[in-house]
């Protein structure tokens, strides 16, 4: 019995060695080429209380994460950032702030987002404090009960979420002073509850297109104010 008991402690040892990979980075220069690769459960890029801090310009950063319950926070502080974000799993969750600290500027922003899996939360906000002058970020989902959160402040914002899952909710918010590009395609039966996207735009003008498909109740919340503004709206079921 006492050796059963050993066996088992040190396999539950082994599996949280396994699981748990942290990762805490604090960058300043610029140039920075950055990939990182996690795979497994429970791993973290920064944490809640220690973000991932990049600060400087003409930065790359790419991350590929494998597995359920992992966590990014991260802040992002330069002129100029491209990145590439790959997840596969479920239960995961993103935080990325840029330009949200009066200390730190994010202009030029190109950011693809692609994640298969269940029950994952993306929040960014871009922009908050300082405008970014041009803003890009795409989302592909392919997954159950996705949520994103996207609010972009800058001379030109765009946004594109393709989504298809059985339900799924998308807020974003698109503050600029020359356009906006807001493309959501929202494909799935959806659950009891549907598929939920909520815009809210201010700024200059610009395109925002929507197609919304599936079996339950489909919702689309729009506030736009501004002048010159293309809107097309599909629903189908």
């Amino acid at each position: 019995m006492l050796n059963k008991l050993l066996i088992t402690l040190f396999a539950s040892i082994l599996c949280f060695n396994v699981y748990a990979n942290d990762i805490y980075i604090e960058q300043v220069g610029d140039g920075l080429d950055l990939d990182i690769t996690q795979d497994g459960q429970n791993n973290e890029i920064g944490d809640s209380l220690a973000d991932m801090v990049l600060n400087g310009d003409n930065m790359t950063f790419s991350i590929t994460q494998t597995g359920n319950t992992n966590t990014i926070d991260a802040t992002i502080k330069g002129a100029t950032y491209t990145g590439t974000w790959v997840f596969t799993g479920n239960s995961n969750t993103v935080d990325l702030l840029c330009s949200s600290v009066s200390s730190g500027n994010c202009d030029t922003v190109t950011l693809n987002i692609t994640t298969t899996g269940d029950n994952n939360t993306f929040d960014f906000d871009i922009g908050e404090v300082t405008d970014a002058s041009s803003s890009t970020i795409s989302f592909t989902l392919t997954g159950d009960n996705s949520v994103i959160a996207a609010a972009v402040d800058g001379v030109s914002a765009n946004i594109s979420v393709t989504s298809d899952n059985s339900s799924s909710l998308a807020t974003t918010s698109a503050n600029s002073d020359e356009g906006n590009a807001i493309t959501l395609n929202v494909d799935g039966d959806g659950d009891s509850a549907g598929h939920g996207i909520t815009i809210n735009v201010t700024g200059g003008g610009g395109t925002i297109d929507v197609t919304q498909s599936g079996i339950y109740d489909n919702t689309v919340d729009l506030d736009v104010t501004g002048d010159s503004f293309d809107i097309d709206i599909t629903q189908s079921d």
